[in-house]
């Protein structure tokens, strides 16, 4: 294996990784926002507030997007896997 097809390898782990985790983040940050803008709004400033809507849009999120997470992560298992004959010679 040389140092760029290494390169290669974890540049493509890092983006599948940057891939998967977008979803559930982008929610949590949405749903993070909304709450800090109805905070603001009422005057309401406890902080455990926050805690159970985002634990819950992320779960949803995570129920949502779990079989597009799936089949993004078994294609990149098997291009991996069909590649290691070639990165071991």
């Amino acid at each position: 294996m040389t140092g760029l097809e290494a390169i290669t390898l974890g540049q493509e782990a890092v983006n599948i990784t940057l891939l998967l985790s977008a979803p559930p983040l982008i929610v949590g940050l949405v749903v993070g926002l909304a709450i800090a803008v109805f905070q603001a709004t009422t005057q309401i400033q406890e902080m455990t507030i926050t805690f159970v809507p985002k634990i819950v849009a992320v779960m949803l999120s995570l129920l949502f997007f779990a079989s597009w997470m799936m089949i993004k992560l078994n294609d990149y298992t098997q291009d991996l896997l069909l590649r290691i004959p070639d990165l071991v010679r």
